[in-house]
């Protein structure tokens, strides 16, 4: 499985992926995920948000299990992000059925209610890193109902595009999206693995998550006057690059100060050109803290200071797992670290409607959002087992 992953939106240049939502790439991984699913006599079906489900046993009969991540990628993103907790979902699936736990194959109609346990799905969510369209685990956003579906629908990419004309050109109908009420009572649990994206493990191949930091996203647009750069004085320049460079660096040294997380990673400029002065600058704050007044006192900080007009795009307060059911998953495992994340993930979005934990894979290198990302054979190999005992503990 993981091979046949690996070329998908591949970008030869960096070795990057641009696995972004809803475009060839995407559509690639996500016949990939359908491919996977039906082989398997799984019960296949797309959402009215999107994101693809593969079911053993009754859908409808509630109290289900649920395990996945998502296949799309940040821009010249690495492997592992998403891909290692869907790849590793269907890998512990087949282990439970090798093993006995799960009874039977062929479509739902051919076995029934799978053997009496809780049914077991396998979900990709879509748009989970937001380098489209801007905003971040769209799929779960708007399954969970916090996003509202006319400002999902409006999100532009950078040609333009539409989110809703996007999802259309694919096949999906963007009128139905929204909070989904019935998909959310069918859940009884929700376990997501994924790479760990630091270096905190340690010796451990695998660990369980205890929380994800409270984090955010905000437009910054300094506005200035274009002018000619060989013939402007310095003096008599408007040049909102100089507000843009101060605010990097007060954000940075204001963040440093608190123990948190500030970065400047996008920015756009008008009009863009090698000899002129430009006119206005838009740049994307990503910051992140431990707690909640933390991050608050920090972006008003860097707010304060920019004199930028801003807009916040996103936000998500501190997420913390279900405890019963993190400390089940941690029980199980044996004594396995029990660690805080300052990465958003679909499992922080659904926390909020139904129970959820993370697992993690050990990152040797801490890379992550880059080519370099990685993750040990043998450690992913780890992951596999450790999800299928939790799973058959769930189940």
């Amino acid at each position: 499985m993981w091979r046949e992953l690996l070329p998908v939106g591949r970008y030869d240049a960096t070795g990057g992926y641009r696995r972004h939502a809803w475009n060839a790439a995407d559509g690639e991984c996500r016949a990939w995920f359908r491919e996977q699913a039906l082989k398997r006599g799984l019960t296949y079906e797309v959402d009215r948000n999107g994101n693809q489900w593969a079911w053993y046993g009754d859908p409808s009969a509630g109290d289900a299990v649920v395990t996945g991540s998502h296949l799309d990628s940040v821009p010249d993103g690495g492997a592992y992000d998403g891909p290692l907790g869907v790849v590793s979902a269907f890998a512990a699936f087949d282990a439970l059925r090798d093993r006995g736990t799960l009874q039977g194959e062929g479509t739902l109609r051919d076995r029934g209610a799978a053997g009496g346990r809780r049914p077991l799905a396998i979900v990709n969510f879509g748009d989970e890193e937001g380098a489209r369209f801007g905003v971040a685990c769209v799929g779960s956003r708007l399954t969970a109902g916090v996003l509202d579906p006319g400002h999902a629908r409006s999100l532009r990419d950078e040609d333009g595009v539409l989110l809703g004309d996007a999802m259309e050109r694919a096949g999906h109908d963007p009128a139905a999206i929204g909070r989904d009420d019935e998909r959310l009572a069918r859940i009884g649990a929700y376990v997501e693995l994924h790479v760990e994206q630091g270096r905190n493990l340690g010796d451990a191949p695998v660990g369980v998550a205890s929380a994800i930091w409270p984090h955010g996203r905000w437009r910054f647009d300094f506005h200035g006057e274009a002018n000619h750069a060989g013939t402007t004085r310095l003096e008599d320049r408007r040049d909102p690059m100089l507000a843009y460079a101060a605010t990097v660096l007060n954000a940075r040294e204001q963040a440093r100060l608190a123990g948190a997380l500030a970065t400047f990673g996008k920015i756009s400029v008008e009009p863009n050109g090698t000899n002129a002065i430009a006119s206005r600058v838009t740049a994307w704050l990503d910051s992140r803290a431990a707690d909640s007044d933390t991050l608050d006192t920090l972006v008003k900080e860097i707010i304060h200071e920019s004199g930028a007009e801003v807009t916040r795009e996103s936000y998500t307060p501190v997420v913390e797992f279900d405890r019963p059911l993190r400390d089940r998953l941690a029980g199980r495992l044996g004594g396995v670290p029990v660690l805080p994340t300052g990465a958003g993930h679909d499992a922080g979005i659904l926390a909020s409607a139904i129970p959820t934990a993370m697992l993690f894979v050990r990152n040797p290198t801490g890379v992550s959002h880059s080519p370099a990302e990685h993750a040990e054979e043998a450690d992913c190999l780890a992951g596999v087992v450790a999800l299928a005992s939790v799973l058959e503990d769930l189940l």
